[in-house]
């Protein structure tokens, strides 16, 4: 079994070897797709944008992105996965010959295990929720139309292009073997072809919604003791990380598994009290949220103020102190542009055409 694993993960090592000697020239396309297919942007760009133009799209692409990473950080505590970057370092496959040199990026040393990928996981439940959901508002009652089957192709066509893009982007900065990534794609797809059936997430109650958080804490951090009582420390990657990261700037702490954890528990809960909230009912779902204007007005005011917001870094010295902090501010995001953001310009615009009158 463990000769099998070296000898996949010395496939995966002379695949990032491949990329970085053969497209250098590539290195920053290669960081930037890492960078855009972060869940980060799903949360601070795509939700605010789609939540405005269908709401019930903007809801199952947070649930998917939010639970599709509850997931993968599931499946990296039970796979144990390695990331080529230090396992190149650490094993003794390359004892007899030369270690293969492998070039480190500011964005490689994540410091959770490596399978599935998250990247590749999120940034296919996220774009295929995206593509299924406007092929489903452009496919009408009628019998498809061939700008229809034009359209369905191309959407299609981008969406895998995106997916190799992400897979080859995460190989070529030294974060994940190809198995990886592949896992993580297909792991993504499921999820979003789970919740396209999943009916209860768009009237829950704020109650249902703490009740969901506060299983997903409970449960991850139970299989977390659980797994610690037993010897087993899930937190194996960060002494990893930080021995064979070059450089200890690029180690972060927002990317460890309980930061993304308390990320997403966050946005999850932030999303419930938005949508239970009485600003939400007065705006949204107001004669003003039926409004185009209003609408695209939302979007421009969400995309400016949470992009100013996204520069408040909480303080990474006390561990429980960050992680409060990252609960506090994801909670913020969903619930400033589904409810507070729509509630004051609703406000503002409504004294404005009282005025007018």
């Amino acid at each position: 079994m463990e000769e099998g694993m070296n000898v996949l993960h010395d496939f995966g090592i002379q695949s990032t070897r491949y990329l970085q000697v053969n497209y250098k020239d590539s290195q920053d396309w290669f960081i930037l797709v890492s960078v855009i297919a972060d869940l980060r942007n799903a949360f601070y760009v795509l939700f605010p944008i789609w939540f405005h133009l269908r709401e019930t799209v903007g809801i199952k692409l947070l649930w998917v992105a939010v639970v599709g990473d509850w997931i993968n950080l599931v499946f990296k505590w039970i796979l144990f996965g390695q990331r080529p970057y230090w396992w190149v370092l650490d094993t003794d496959y390359y004892s007899n010959t030369s270690v293969p040199l492998i070039k480190q990026f500011p964005v490689t040393c994540e410091t959770g295990p490596g399978s599935p990928s998250g990247h590749a996981m999120g940034a296919a439940g996220v774009y295929y929720v995206m593509v299924t959901s406007t092929l489903a508002i452009f496919r009408g009652k009628k019998r498809p139309t061939y700008g229809f089957r034009c359209l369905n192709i191309i959407l299609w066509l981008g969406f895998w292009a995106v997916q190799l893009n992400v897979c080859l982007s995460r190989i070529y900065l030294a974060a994940h073997f190809p198995h990886q990534v592949v896992a993580g794609v297909l792991s993504g797809i499921a999820v979003a072809e789970t919740f396209s059936h999943i009916r209860g997430i768009y009237n829950a109650s704020l109650k249902k919604y703490c009740l969901i958080t506060f299983f997903l804490f409970g449960f991850a951090l139970g299989f977390y003791l659980l797994l610690k009582g037993l010897g087993v420390d899930l937190l194996w990657t960060l002494e990893k990380a930080k021995r064979w990261c070059e450089r200890p700037e690029w180690v972060h702490l927002d990317t460890t598994p309980f930061a993304s954890l308390f990320k997403n528990l966050g946005t999850l809960f932030g999303l419930g009290l938005a949508l239970n909230s009485s600003m939400y009912r007065e705006s949204c779902k107001g004669k003003l949220g039926k409004s185009l204007p209003f609408r695209l007005a939302c979007i421009a005011a969400s995309l400016v103020l949470l992009h100013l917001f996204d520069t408040l870094r909480p303080p990474s010295q006390i561990e429980l102190l960050f992680y409060a902090l990252s609960f506090c501010k994801s909670a913020t995001v969903p619930f400033a542009s589904a409810s507070f953001i729509p509630y004051c310009l609703a406000r503002v615009l409504g004294q404005t055409h009282r005025k007018s009158l």
